[in-house]
């Protein structure tokens, strides 16, 4: 196909695409969810900031009408329906295009689930493009509504900032809950080491993997922004842009340890069973080191030799008998003053 040809590439889905309109200004908020994507179109040279946010790229038809009117390069549109891209930024003079990956995670599964976001800043507009409906967004929703903070006195900058703001945060409360999980199979590994321990060990390392993948090259992007000399981002909004990065580095940092920490406590594992085994090894080498006099004493008097002088004494049973303990009571004891046992 031609580059730029748009094509859904994600996972497949039939819900209807939700499209909301946030339009404010120092003085004025108006909100609303429309029904065609053309309600759309008068707010690109809106002098108050607009926000208009998709939920759901499968319909890559209001993707291709939204994108043609605010001026989007086909490949951009392009980079939107496709859901593998990695984070990333691209400053197009009249837009900036921002690519991130917004991780959501249930208490009762360990498995997080990444949901690609794009965002389109302009001089007076933000679009967000997301895949299915449910997001990070509700403070900066809230802090519109109600006129908290600086965001309904600052531009479109401040209001791309704040979604990306939203994203790096919630990454903190799912490395908060890892955090969490390792501190307890750090805790069941000292108690029980078994399979079940391991294979969470391995879901955990993996989840730490695609997390990375998912901060790592927010770095970049960060960086490229506070790097941009693009005049939609106003000097004030580095500032803010700085602490998005500081978050960043914050995050990486902390995933980083948690992976090190997973790496010793595998190895903490594989020592334990080994350890184990070799307890076992050890409690049936002594049993068969203390049986192997015993066990020739009985094979030696268990011939059938006609001519063995003991077989005919009255007390040979009780003596033989006595020896086995006697052996017994003095390898044991050996056994005990060698803490062998």
């Amino acid at each position: 196909m031609m580059p730029g040809s748009l094509v859904h590439v994600g996972e497949k889905r039939t819900e209807n695409v939700k499209i909301t309109i946030i339009d404010y200004d120092r003085t004025n908020y108006h909100e609303r969810t429309v029904d065609e994507v053309e309600e759309c179109f008068p707010f690109k040279d809106s002098p108050t900031v607009s926000w208009i946010n998709i939920d759901g790229i499968h319909q890559v038809d209001i993707v291709e009408k939204l994108g043609k009117h605010f001026g989007l390069h086909p490949l951009i549109m392009e980079d939107i329906v496709h859901t593998g891209q990695r984070p990333k930024m691209e400053d197009h003079d009249s837009y900036i295009y921002i690519v991130l990956k917004m991780l959501r995670s249930r208490e009762d599964d360990i498995n997080v689930k990444g949901e690609q976001v794009s965002i389109i800043l302009g001089k007076d507009f933000v679009l967000s493009f997301q895949e299915v409906e449910g997001d990070t967004f509700n403070p900066v929703r809230e802090r519109i509504r109600n006129s908290k903070g600086r965001i309904r006195t600052m531009g479109a900058d401040y209001l791309a900032y704040a979604l990306m703001d939203s994203i790096v945060d919630n990454y903190f409360v799912i490395i908060e809950r890892y955090g969490d999980i390792i501190e307890e199979l750090e805790d069941r590994l000292i108690e029980d080491p078994n399979p079940e321990t391991l294979q969470s060990i391995h879901d955990m390392k993996k989840e730490m993997i695609y997390l990375r993948k998912s901060v790592w090259p927010l770095r970049e992007v960060i960086n490229n922004m506070e790097r941009t000399e693009s005049s939609l981002f106003k000097e004030t909004t580095f500032t803010f842009l700085r602490d998005v990065y500081d978050h960043t580095i914050q995050i990486a940092e902390t995933i980083d340890t948690y992976r090190d920490i997973l790496s010793g406590i595998l190895d903490v594992y594989l020592s334990s069973v080994s350890n184990k085994m070799n307890e076992v090894m050890k409690t049936l080498t002594i049993i068969a080191t203390i049986f192997i006099p015993l066990t020739f004493l009985a094979g030696m008097y268990g011939m059938n030799f006609s001519y063995m002088p003991e077989l005919a004494w009255k007390w040979g049973y009780h003596a033989v008998w006595t020896i086995n303990i006697l052996i017994f009571l003095s390898m044991y004891i050996y056994f005990r003053r060698k803490n062998w046992l």
